[in-house]
């Protein structure tokens, strides 16, 4: 009897993809244990990533192209465009991809196998970063879960994500009916974990890296790694913006009522020093819980106008 194996459907989102995206979509093509489809969206490039994507899609029947010509101007929009227009029905399990990454040939069956085990709707993992000096690095997501730490971080990166058909779905419903409220998200990653914890929905964080996470001067959002980087996101939380993402997807996936939302994001300096001595409910990593609290506090002296969505 021919074995059946899980049908997944990954998107893959591209921009000026044409150095590294060849390895990539050659590292997922050799996935085993599984039924794979990649559907890709090109975000207008000029590199001839286009060209090349569907000269490649038209010799090989796993690589469907989405129509070109959009201008998206970044992976998040780029992600909910894919959300928007695939055709989900038929597929046990949806997988994000990014263009410069290298996948494990096990990366997806293992994937499918912990979340068989475990009976979990999502699934996100540990990982590899590498740079092009040869050096590597195993970056550690898999840290206990917290109450509310979905309203502010992701599970890590949305390439580790694989999702059960019971959360997929739903979340392109969600996608589809935001219309222009979408746009402010930024991140599709953060979205997609704060719509799953929301529901309830089991997710497992795999302490396994079956991924390489290439590092390079063009990554839109890469490793939390060194002193530049770690300004660039201590601009972000203390300009409110890690805030305003978060009172937006709180209103999106309908968590608004939560002591969290009304008595933490909507309430100016008494919120954040609300929330500053719940940073322990707040995010996973004890680093990160710290430096949570710290930017409470100054916030609260700050106080820059937080602008949510309703």
């Amino acid at each position: 009897m021919e074995k059946i194996f899980p049908k997944i459907a990954i998107l893959l989102a591209a921009y000026n993809g044409s150095t590294y995206i060849a390895q990539q979509l050659e590292s997922i093509l050799q996935q085993n244990g599984v039924d794979i489809q990649v559907f890709v969206s090109v975000d207008q490039s000029t590199d001839g990533t286009e060209s090349f994507i569907a000269s490649w899609a038209s010799t090989e029947s796993r690589l469907t192209v989405l129509p070109f010509g959009q201008r998206f101007g970044g992976a998040g929009p780029n992600f909910f465009r894919l959300l928007q227009d695939v055709d989900l029905s038929g597929f046990d399990y949806l997988s994000f991809a990014d263009q410069d990454d290298l996948w494990h040939p096990d990366k997806l069956s293992r994937a499918h196998r912990l979340m068989t085990a475990s009976n979990a709707a999502g699934y996100s993992s540990n990982f590899t970063a590498f740079w092009p000096s040869g050096e590597s690095r195993l970056i550690n997501k898999a840290r206990p879960q917290r109450s509310w730490d979905y309203l502010f971080e992701s599970a890590g990166p949305g390439c580790t994500y694989v999702l059960h058909a019971s959360l997929a779905l739903p979340l392109q419903q969600l996608v589809r009916d935001s219309g222009k409220r979408l746009l402010g998200v930024d991140y599709h990653d953060w979205l997609t974990y704060a719509f799953a914890r929301h529901q309830r929905l089991p997710w497992v964080i795999d302490s396994c890296s079956r991924m390489q996470y290439r590092q390079h001067a063009h990554n839109q959002i890469g490793v939390n790694s060194g002193w530049l980087s770690f300004w660039l996101r201590a601009r972000k939380v203390l300009n409110g913006h890690g805030f305003e993402q978060a009172l937006l997807i709180s209103d999106l996936i309908g968590a608004s009522s939560l002591s969290v939302v009304n008595r933490g994001l909507r309430s100016g300096r008494l919120g954040y020093l609300w929330l500053g001595l719940r940073a322990r409910q707040c995010r996973r990593r004890p680093l990160d819980q710290a430096l949570f609290f710290v930017s409470c506090i100054l916030l609260a002296i700050l106080n820059p106008e937080i602008r949510g969505g309703n």
